[in-house]
This record gives structure tokens, C-alpha cells and sequence, in this order.
């Protein structure tokens, strides 16, 4: 494991199982992690209905609400009682509707800031968006980071060959140590494979969650 073969292989197949996509292609997602996309307000907040919506669900049941929820907002905008009807989340259809109504601020102000911890950081504290989704939504928006999700904890603590560290492990709070296992993890695997630690992040999440990878 942790080779760059390793790695590759794992890519491929996930390609050849039609595996090989978040809220977009792997390719896109590669592209946009070299060279980052500036988004309009729409633009932005469809990737922010997408990453609330994905708590919970497979890829495929997010994406299938995710195209419901943003056909009805583009035909009728972000009404609650209609949105409601099509996602029965009080609190997820709450966020949605203030983030789209609050959009053209919410964009501008996560542009303003200087450097990637500051725009990680403003999208912490968007509505339903909490530390490790907003590192999924700042890699969906071009943002070169790492989700940090119980799959990649995990996988970190393989890597540092410490099985102490699993039982730190914790979806809600990410613990340091486990933190700085996964970073390693990922230091090495780009200097192996010369890809964005964001793209890495979502080959080795997709492998996992897929039984590519046995944890």
C-alpha cells in the first residue's frame, strides 16, 4: 500500500467501474484543483446545496436530490414549503434556502479572503456547514485540501502503523494526531504521484467507501 502504483491502480479501476466522480469527474475535479475556477454566486452556492445534501447519503442518492432541489430553486426559488415537499430535512432545507438567498454575499465574501485557511475557515461557518464539510466543499470550489472523513482517518492510521490511533478516530471532532497521520499520508503520496492532495483525497475516499480498499 502507499505506493504510487498502488494509487494509479486504484484510480484506474475506479475509472473502469464508472466509480470515477464526487460532485464532479475526476478529471474536473483534478483540473480545478491545478488551476482553480472563480465561480459565480450561483455556481457557488450549487456546490453548497450539494455538500449539505450529501451528509448521509451515497453519491448517487445526493446527486439524484441534489438536481431536484436546484431544478426547483432555478424554476421557483429557494421557497421553503416547495422544497420541503421534495426533502423532508427541516434544518438541511433551512440552510438551503438561506444560502441561495444569501448567495451573491456569501460568494463575494469567501473570495475576499486571502489565502485557503481563511476561505476554509468563512465556509465553516456557512449554515449546515460544519469544519470537515467545509473542507469537502473548499475541493469541490478548486480548493487544494483534504476532507478528513472517517474513511481517511482510518487510512491514516494504517499509514502510520499506530493502531493505538483508531481509537481516536472521530467523524465530529478531528483529533491532531490523527490529523497529522493523514497529512503525512498525503505529503508522501504527492511527492510519489505528483497530484494535488485534494484529487488524492477523493480517490482514496471513493476506494474505500467501494471495498477497494479493506480497512
Amino acid at each position: 500500500m502507499f505506493s504510487a502504483k498502488w494509487f494509479f491502480d486504484l484510480d484506474s479501476r475506479l475509472r473502469e467501474m464508472g466509480l470515477d466522480s464526487d460532485a464532479q469527474t475526476f478529471d474536473e475535479i483534478r483540473e480545478n484543483l491545478s488551476c482553480r475556477k472563480i465561480l459565480n454566486s450561483d455556481e457557488f452556492a450549487t456546490q453548497c446545496v450539494y455538500v449539505i445534501l450529501a451528509g448521509g447519503f451515497s453519491q448517487k442518492t445526493a446527486k439524484k436530490i441534489h438536481a431536484k432541489i436546484m431544478n426547483y430553486i432555478y424554476k421557483n426559488g429557494a421557497n421553503f414549503d416547495g422544497l420541503f415537499e421534495l426533502f423532508h430535512n427541516k434544518n438541511k432545507v433551512n440552510a438551503i434556502c438561506e444560502i441561495w438567498n444569501n448567495r451573491d454575499v456569501f460568494c463575494r465574501e469567501y473570495y475576499e479572503k486571502q489565502t485557503t485557511d481563511e476561505r476554509v475557515k468563512y465556509l465553516s461557518k456557512l449554515p449546515h456547514i460544519g469544519k470537515i464539510t467545509a473542507n469537502h466543499l473548499a475541493r469541490n470550489l478548486g480548493e487544494d485540501v483534504v476532507k478528513y472523513d472517517i474513511w481517511i482517518q482510518r487510512l491514516g492510521c494504517v499509514y502510520a502503523e499506530n493502531p493505538a490511533l483508531v481509537k481516536k478516530i472521530d467523524n465530529g471532532k478531528l483529533c491532531d494526531e490523527v490529523k497529522c497521520a493523514c497529512d503525512d499520508m498525503f505529503v508522501d503520496l504527492c511527492n510519489k504521484t505528483g497530484l494535488p492532495r485534494g484529487y488524492i483525497d477523493v480517490v482514496l475516499w471513493k476506494a474505500c467507501q467501494n471495498g477497494l480498499i479493506k480497512l
